[in-house]
């Protein structure tokens, strides 16, 4: 399975900041050592450019990227300190959606080893989200005529609030939110399809609901084309996360998207979203899962 992925995905932070940026190196790591990657499959990502982002991001919003001129609550909004290296690396990782889906429109299925950044809006980032990935993706393969109708799933614990006001007057975006119902964003931007799970779920209540949901969802968008964001915050003990999936609890939710798109023949991005594990490298054991179970989709097992 070919991936997006570059060493400017990591950049530093300031000690013991909450974002494990650490663990996009380490998934790299995993993904070779168990062997579902091979070095050759990995593609590496130009910069997204300032065009391509502007087919989702205000000119105000770029102009403040470029420069830095965020106010103190816009910084805390974000989440992360600005700087030149976020912002070079927030438009590789933009670009790697952009080329992870392109590679799936061609194999089937292909990942970013970052992305999903679904709290970013069109004026503005929030929630450790600087660009919106998806939009960015969507808008520019769609301008070049690649697909036309799309479907988000988005399995992040915290609902996709930038993506649903991406695309909220888009009528061939179909986005579909499972999240924490009391859980960050607390003011949530209507998705065309929300569940909202209770603090605490396990793994019944939470595979059943999704495997009420998400045909709903494929049988409303009719897609040429799937964003799959599998955040790993679900798992019980998450920094951020409030559920309590086991590990084989996310085992079985990603093997439930990852075979419905392969059954119905819809080509399937995969992309990282959220994870606050004990260490970035326990956060990427956990985003290993959903790409093993997209290796397995690919060879019928």
């Amino acid at each position: 399975m070919r991936v997006s992925y570059c060493d400017g995905y990591s950049v530093p932070l300031p000690e013991g900041h909450a974002f494990p940026m650490g663990k996009f190196p380490a998934l790299r790591r995993i993904l070779e050592r168990d062997g579902v990657l091979r070095p050759t499959e990995v593609v590496a990502p130009k910069e997204a450019s300032w065009e391509d982002l502007s087919l989702v991001h205000t000119a105000s919003y770029l102009h403040k990227l470029r420069s830095g001129e965020f106010t103190r609550p816009e910084i805390r909004r974000l989440g992360l300190p600005w700087s030149h290296a976020l912002v070079t690396r927030s438009r590789l990782a933009v670009r790697g959606t952009v080329n992870a889906a392109w590679m799936a429109l061609e194999d089937g299925v292909a990942a970013n080893l970052a992305g999903g950044t679904h709290h970013a809006f069109p004026g503005h980032g929030e929630g450790f989200c600087v660009l919106n990935d998806i939009g960015v993706a969507v808008r520019t393969l769609r301008r070049g005529a690649w697909i036309q109708r799309v479907l988000v799933i988005d399995l992040d614990v915290h609902q996709g609030n930038g993506t649903a006001a991406v695309f909220a007057d888009d009528p061939d975006t179909f986005t579909f939110s499972m999240h924490g119902e009391k859980n960050y964003p607390f003011r949530k931007t209507p998705s065309d399809l929300d569940v909202g799970l209770s603090d605490g779920t396990d793994d019944e209540i939470y595979l059943a609901a999704l495997v009420e949901a998400l045909p709903q969802a494929f049988e409303r968008a009719r897609p040429d084309l799937i964003f799959y964001l599998a955040g790993v915050d679900v798992v019980k003990g998450d920094r951020f996360g409030r559920l309590a999936l086991s590990r084989e609890g996310v085992e079985a939710r990603d093997k439930v998207v990852i075979e419905l798109a392969r059954d119905e023949g819809v080509p399937l991005t995969l992309l990282l979203s959220g994870g606050y594990a004990a260490t970035p490298e326990d956060t990427a054991e956990l985003h290993a899962i959903a790409h093993r179970a997209a290796a397995r989709a690919m060879a019928g097992a």
